[in-house]
């Protein structure tokens, strides 16, 4: 890669620049394409295993179809780098992810050639069906929508809907199913098992095609022998997979597999494609980390960047530091579910399909046959706890704040309102960083303490989170949920006696004389340090980690309302109805008049950057807690000379 040149990718902005190449020009763009998005993610670390992976059938897609009028949906978007690159954001992908800069995933308001925002697995077939009907509707019907899902994607259930309604509606959708066997771990499950058998069985498609060349020899019998064949193509099919076709039962027209790294044989496919009408599959099957031969050799490794790294060797380069690092909390989770499960027989690990995420990886090494990973179904794997539950053991849920969303009908009825002992632990909770609005876990404070039954709880620091998973283990907790952040933790050693923490109990940190600030959860380090930074101006405040949203401690709510006539709430997640809300409803309930104010994420979709950048951007980062303060302490004195 030393002697990298875009020869032909600097001349193309927008497909129809690429539509201006002969297809024997095709293969070029795709290798400069792969070392282009190679080099950006070496300097600024993205997703990159899965975008390598589909080079070829991006550059086939934007060159047969006549995109943007031409509707091309991604599911999930972390594959659509070569998208964005060909359709006008070349020039400014070394902003990718970056602060301000451009989205990792398509957006819509982002650009015309992003058809939907996706972000989430499993959506692209349900909206690929609403564009396709909308554009019937409004007789637009040489308009042709495109759907590229993974394979891991089609485990969601969503998925299923989507073409249970697709197949049924006779409209004109291409579903593509990029089969690569990998989500961000190796795809789990029986749909899985049947990718395998459809990719491997070549049997069929050479058997019909042999037999089509040869009709077509027969002059005047010909014809009519293929349309024969058409009507018993599916008889033939189950004589050769000895089963019928998963996705024509759904009534789909299934094409492949094919070669996805083919990128002129792509294109003839499509091509032909374009002229079937009605509801279509095309499997093609790709290499995750294609081009890249580290990313080939460990796909899970390099389904993002691990780092800045050389882009010949794929050496990640690592920062020395003489200071000890303290563990991420996804860290601390793993090796501490494994400490209770050695302890707590009835323990059982769940995952959807985030096995390395969350670190749950670990406890499948030590307890396989007490672990599981669902694929990419969070409804299902909330509803498979409940399941397990009532059957006498004790799930512990690990899902990403951001998709725990997909299952809260779930969590109320199944789990909630039966009162069933499951542990929901839910990481990269708040501010996640570079992934943006999509993946923020920033809602789940303020709809999980609204729900009946459950314990709501956050950690300070990865001892309490170790100590919120004990305690939620322990008989008679019923529903608990304990979120915690993506990265590291303040505390180094880590590792100490499990302590039980009273539920509903917080615990003060510092004294102090001009006000009160409660926080829960990570947030409580930011006023520590915040503390520092105002002890010397003279300026000091108590505070209190809370640890439970719901239920709240009361008698700390008290205490405050006792001595101060101010409090400030801080949280990493929404305001609208979060712990800040839980505080000011008590209040509001109460014959205590106390002003509140409250930190924590907008009433808006917080954009990209790093942590920090949105912390600060929120307000509620330490020097943004020093803010609230002060002029909280500035208006009370005012009110204090006003009535003087």
């Amino acid at each position: 890669m030393a002697d990298f040149k875009n020869k032909v990718l600097e001349n193309i902005d927008y497909p129809t620049d690429l539509r201006k190449l002969k297809e024997s020009e095709l293969p070029g763009v795709c290798s400069e394409l792969r070392e282009f998005i190679i080099r950006e993610a070496a300097l600024n670390p993205g997703h990159l295993g899965a975008n390598l992976g589909v080079v070829d059938l991006t550059v086939a897609l934007h060159y047969t179809y006549n995109t943007p009028y031409d509707q091309l949906i991604w599911d999930v978007g972390h594959q659509a780098y070569s998208h964005k690159i060909l359709t006008g954001r070349r020039k400014v992908f070394a902003t990718n992810r970056l602060y301000k800069g451009i989205s990792g995933f398509p957006k819509m308001a982002e650009s015309e050639y992003d058809a939907f925002g996706v972000g989430h697995s499993s959506t692209s077939i349900s909206a690929a069906l609403g564009i396709a009907v909308a554009s019937n509707i409004k007789g637009e019907t040489d308009r042709k929508v495109i759907a590229v899902i993974g394979d891991g994607s089609m485990t969601g259930g969503m998925a299923f809907e989507g073409l249970n309604n697709a197949g049924a509606s006779n409209a004109d959708v291409l579903v593509i199913l990029n089969y690569n066997n990998m989500s961000i771990d190796p795809n789990v499950g029986g749909l899985s098992k049947y990718f395998v058998r459809l990719q491997t069985s070549y049997t069929y498609n050479s058997l019909r095609t042999k037999i089509w060349k040869t009709l077509g020899k027969i002059n005047w019998i010909g014809p009519l022998a293929r349309r024969m064949l058409r009507k018993q193509q599916q008889v033939l099919k189950s004589v050769v997979f000895r089963e019928s076709n998963l996705f024509e039962s759904f009534g789909f027209r299934y094409f492949g597999p094919v070669d996805g790294h083919d990128v002129v044989g792509l294109v003839h496919v499509l091509s032909h494609l374009k002229a079937i009408p009605g509801p279509k599959i095309l499997h093609v099957v790709t290499k995750k980390g294609k081009g890249f031969i580290p990313a080939e050799k460990d796909a899970t490794r390099w389904h993002a960047a691990p780092g800045k790294f050389d882009v010949n060797t794929g050496e990640v380069f690592s920062t020395v530091t003489d200071i000890p690092e303290s563990p991420k909390y996804q860290y601390v989770f793993g090796k501490t579910i494994i400490e209770l499960a050695e302890k707590n027989e009835k323990i059982v690990g769940i995952t959807p399909a985030m096995p390395s995420g969350c670190s749950l990886n670990m406890m499948m090494k030590v307890f396989p046959k007490r672990t599981f990973d669902v694929g990419i179904a969070e409804p299902h794997a909330v509803t498979f706890a409940a399941g397990l539950a009532v059957g006498g053991l004790l799930p512990f849920v690990n899902i990403y704040s951001s998709f725990i969303q997909r299952s809260y009908d779930q969590i109320i009825h199944d789990v909630a309102l039966q009162n069933l002992s499951v542990v929901f632990c839910l990481d990269r909770s708040g501010i996640v960083g570079a992934d943006g609005a999509t993946h923020h876990g920033v809602f789940d404070l303020a709809f999980m303490r609204n729900i009946p039954n459950m314990i709501v709880s956050a950690p300070m620091d990865q001892v309490e989170l170790r100590n919120m998973m004990y305690t939620a283990q322990l008989p008679g907790k019923g529903p608990f949920s304990i979120r915690y952040p993506r990265g590291n933790g303040p505390i180094v050693n880590w590792k100490r006696e499990f302590e039980e923490i009273p539920v509903g109990k917080g615990r003060k940190i510092s004294d102090g004389t001009d006000l009160v600030v409660l926080s829960i959860g990570q947030t409580g380090n930011f006023v520590v340090e915040a503390s520092a930074i105002l002890k010397g101006e003279g300026i000091t405040f108590s505070h209190y980690d809370m640890r439970f949203a719901e239920p709240i401690d009361h008698e700390i709510l008290d205490e405050a309302a006792a001595q101060f006539s101010a409090i400030i709430t801080v949280e990493d997640g929404v305001i609208e109805g979060g712990f800040g809300s839980a505080v000011s409803e008590y209040f509001a309930s109460s014959d205590k008049v106390v002003l509140i104010k409250r930190l924590g994420v907008p009433h808006k979709f917080v954009e990209h950057g790093t942590q920090e950048q949105l912390y600060r951007e929120c307000g509620y980062d330490a020097e943004g807690i020093c803010h609230t303060v002060r002029e909280l302490i500035k208006q009370r004195k005012g009110e204090v000379e006003r009535v003087k």
